[in-house]
């Protein structure tokens, strides 16, 4: 005989996760400020090697991150599961419990060039919705984070998306996937787009893009090919802070298909949503 309840899974605050979630973010982004860094020390000494493709890198900064995040998590959070971007996890999506996904560097050709637009990302969801986040970047110290139905923040600071409402002269963030032929497919997309809109910026960071949506900086943010560590917080802080948030499929559950590409992730003002939403598919987002 089956001992599963067939009663809803306990109630979860999400202000509770959200403090969890900046306590660890911060903890970690200033264990990293500590640690060697690679555009200091160079790649010789084996602190960086690769996964998917030559230019997919990971360093032992990383793994070294997510390990104090795991730890952390652990003591605070004693028996939820995590799902990190470098040493994995199988709990997916499970209605009953609380799973964490982390990304420990979101951005880390940036974090390996030296530039400062990476940050470190940590989620609490559950079902595969994310019900708190933090986002912290460890260069400028920023931390956003947000809490389901509770709102977004930067620096305790209330985020609000902009009120654009011209396609023609909003400002669209983007990123690029790591195989070249995709990546080949992903610039003609934004090729389509360039001349619709103000302009386009690029960061390297799909947790900083996001947050830029969040707080304004930029009215939309399209990119194919993210996984759930890099938007599972983020994602929240631009839809707590008044985006129209699309994400891709969480471990096997794809979006209803809506023309934008199985695996879009898509952030945007609402003023523009629609508008820019077409003009996506009319550019041919399900070849990329």
């Amino acid at each position: 005989m089956s001992t599963r309840s067939d009663s809803p899974p306990p109630a979860v605050d999400p202000e509770v996760l959200r403090q969890v979630a900046v306590q660890v973010a911060t903890e970690a982004a200033e264990h990293l400020r500590g640690l060697p860094r690679p555009w200091d020390s160079g790649a010789a000494d084996g602190s960086v090697a690769t996964k998917s493709t030559p230019t997919d890198v990971v360093t032992a900064s990383d793994t070294a991150v997510e390990t104090l995040v795991r730890g952390r998590l652990a003591q605070l959070r004693a028996g939820d599961p995590v799902v990190g971007e470098e040493h994995g996890g199988s709990a997916g999506v499970d209605p009953d419990r609380v799973v964490w996904v982390v990304d420990p560097i979101d951005g880390t050709v940036n974090f390996l060039y030296g530039l400062p637009w990476y940050a470190i990302s940590v989620a609490a969801t559950r079902g595969g919705e994310s019900l708190a986040g933090a986002v912290v970047e460890p260069g400028s110290g920023r931390v956003w984070s947000a809490a389901l139905g509770h709102g977004a923040t930067c620096d305790g600071r209330p985020l609000r998306v902009s009120g654009a409402s011209e396609l023609s002269l909003s400002l669209l963030g983007t990123g690029f996937a790591y195989d070249v032929r995709r990546r080949a497919r992903q610039a003609a997309l934004v090729a389509e787009l360039l001349p619709q809109v103000r302009d386009v910026r690029r960061t390297g960071s799909a947790a900083l893009d996001l947050c830029a949506v969040a707080a304004g900086w930029t009215d939309a943010y399209l990119e194919h090919g993210c996984s759930w560590w890099d938007w599972a917080a983020a994602a929240l802080v631009a839809r707590e802070a008044g985006a129209v948030v699309r994400t891709p499929g969480v471990a096997g559950l794809a979006p209803a298909e809506d023309g934008l590409g199985a695996d879009a992730l898509l952030a945007v003002t609402p003023g523009i949503a629609a508008e820019l939403a077409e003009r996506i598919r009319r550019a041919g987002a399900t070849q990329v």
